[in-house]
């Protein structure tokens, strides 16, 4: 597919040059400022961006470091188009993230050469990081399948709290619900990462793993520790690879996905509120729907309905209140999944 190039300048002539250079080889897509750009990138998402530095309202370095601070626009590569190019300049637009320079008035053959040049860097980059996804993945799903064939009692669990944390993210998302701490989230993966929030039952004796019954008061108190468990593991797991953006988000969603909102009966370090981390208030939803709709050695399942009101009865109790009510918008969309996976 034909690669698209965003050429962001407020000179008519500088735009008019770019695009007679490059429209035999791209698609272009020409605009005289910054807030045009945006508008169009909640649209479309261009393979580079040319993006002139010295504009009025916002300059090149505000625009990349806007683009940079989001997490759809990121990755994107830019380049920057300015009159003139000095060691402060050049620091500034590197530390910000600019792959390059090109100095106007550019010719055609500079400018296709270094526009060239930067889209095969990139996609050699993007294959590479699609290539560690891949292995990140495999990791992750080998873990969470290894929890599984341990638990006997709760086959599915990873798979389907997945699915739900993802339909969580994006109602939240979509509703605006604790925005600014989810901005920079890359969704998909924050998702992924839920599948390791009970790897701490590595560590649990199969007797009390695999229980056909309740578990006694001191066999309680062993299964808690696969909280703490957890977090441990994937801390040395971090300490060893230095993945920290996506098993920390892992680590959160082990370690604090048992404490209540108002405190009493929560562990294991009895917080209450927003000192809980948001993703262990979001899994403790999830969590909790999965295991009441599910059967288990000592207990039937409850209806989906039945469980939806014991979880909204819990809203401000054992549950975050403005989650609780996202998801009673999507309870539907949980109730087609489980009856699918």
């Amino acid at each position: 597919m034909t690669k698209m190039i965003f050429v962001v300048d407020d000179s008519d002539t500088n735009l008019i040059t770019a695009d007679k250079s490059l429209e035999k080889r791209y698609r272009v897509m020409t605009m005289s400022s910054a807030a045009k750009m945006f508008k169009l990138l909640n649209k479309i998402t261009p393979d580079l961006i040319l993006l002139d530095i010295e504009m009025p309202e916002m300059n090149g370095f505000e625009t990349l470091a806007r683009l940079k601070a989001h997490h759809t626009y990121a990755s994107i590569p830019v380049i920057f188009l300015t009159s003139q190019v000095n060691a402060e300049i050049e620091a500034n637009g590197f530390d910000l993230g600019v792959v390059d320079f090109i100095t106007k008035p550019f010719s055609e053959l500079v400018l296709l050469n270094r526009i060239r040049t930067h889209l095969e860097i990139d996609a050699v980059i993007r294959e590479r990081t699609s290539q560690l996804e891949r292995l990140q993945n495999g990791i992750l799903f080998v873990l969470a399948d290894l929890i599984e064939n341990r638990d006997h009692t709760t086959g599915g669990h990873n798979e389907r709290t997945t699915i739900y944390i993802k339909i969580l993210l994006d109602a939240m998302m979509e509703r605006k619900i604790y925005a600014n701490e989810m901005s920079e989230w890359n969704i998909e993966m924050v998702a992924l990462s839920a599948r390791l929030h009970d790897v701490g039952k590595i560590t649990i004796p199969d007797y009390i793993l695999n229980k056909p019954g309740p578990l006694s008061a001191e066999e309680c108190e062993t299964m808690k520790t696969h909280v703490t468990e957890g977090e441990r593991i994937i801390d040395q797991i971090i300490s060893r690879t230095g993945d920290v953006t996506f098993l920390q988000n892992a680590k959160l969603f082990a370690g604090y996905h048992h404490e209540h909102w108002a405190g009493p009966g929560g562990y294991p370090y009895g917080k209450k509120g927003t000192e809980i981390p948001l993703q262990g208030r979001i899994m403790a939803i999830v969590d909790v729907y999965d295991a009441l709709v599910s059967e288990r050695p000592y207990k039937k399942p409850f209806s989906d309905s039945e469980a939806v009101d014991i979880i909204m009865k819990q809203a401000g109790l054992q549950f975050d209140p403005v989650i609780t009510e996202v998801f009673f918008t999507i309870k539907d969309q949980f109730k087609a999944i489980r009856m699918e996976v």
